[in-house]
């Protein structure tokens, strides 16, 4: 099924998706509507255009393809299915999400990752192939983020105060300079093969999505910040 977003108002398109029994929906031209694919499962969304905030909010299994960029709070709570977005995506992508996977072509806005958390089979993975904002994993609490850093010319790819607040999960940098400045809470170190071996299969994915050599950037020197268990928040969380 094709929809024509235009100017159709965000909720009369999304009952327009939710009544439609095809597993596979395509919406062209789309401006900024809301919270589409939110909740769904055993659907496969083409998008074209810009969507708005909330896009694939609680996604339960449903794939997600953006050619375009998108807004806030993308993969918001996601809790299973993947959202490729061929573009740049705003702030806050994948707050508090607790599986699945969202592959970003280009850059990420602020707070990327806030929240994310994984238990038992659930490990959520965002992939971000430019830099990200400020507040990268801010409060992570399980689950894999990888920055790849396409043109940041080796440089660290996150700006300020990534993994404030961090106690669980791991951020991988493609970078040539340890990351200066962290918080206490975070543990810095250079990727070991172990380190590189998890991160291969989404590398790999991301390069399949957008094209590029997933060996070659693996072949890259990475960086690896995980939760510091002699700072923070012991008292409260409990550690993978």
């Amino acid at each position: 099924m094709i929809f024509q977003a235009g100017t159709v108002y965000y909720q009369q398109l999304n009952d327009s998706i939710r009544d439609c029994t095809d597993s596979e929906i395509t919406v062209e031209n789309l401006l900024g509507q809301r919270y589409l694919g939110c909740g769904s499962s055993g659907k496969t969304f083409k998008l074209y255009g810009t969507p708005g905030n909330g896009l694939g909010q609680y996604l339960n299994g449903s794939s997600i393809e953006v050619f375009g960029n998108a807004q806030d709070a993308t993969g918001d709570t996601m809790n299973e299915g993947e959202i490729i977005i061929h573009g740049s995506c705003g702030d806050a992508a994948g707050y508090g999400m607790r599986g699945g996977r969202i592959l970003i072509e280009g850059d990420c806005g602020y707070r990327g990752g806030i929240h994310m958390k994984s238990y038992l089979d659930k490990y959520p993975v965002i992939v971000i192939g430019g830099q990200a904002g400020s507040f990268l994993g801010e409060y992570q609490a399980g689950g894999l983020i990888v920055v790849l850093g396409k043109g940041a010319g080796g440089k660290v790819p996150v700006s300020y105060f990534c993994g404030t607040g961090m106690h669980g999960g791991k951020i991988v940098l493609r970078t040539e300079e340890a990351p200066a400045g962290l918080p206490p809470q975070v543990l810095v170190r250079q990727a070991e093969p172990e380190d590189l071996a998890e991160i291969r299969p989404h590398v790999a994915a991301y390069c399949g999505a957008f094209g590029g050599d997933a060996e070659q950037l693996l072949a890259q020197r990475f960086c690896v910040l995980t939760p510091n268990p002699e700072a923070g928040y012991r008292q409260l969380y409990t550690y993978e």
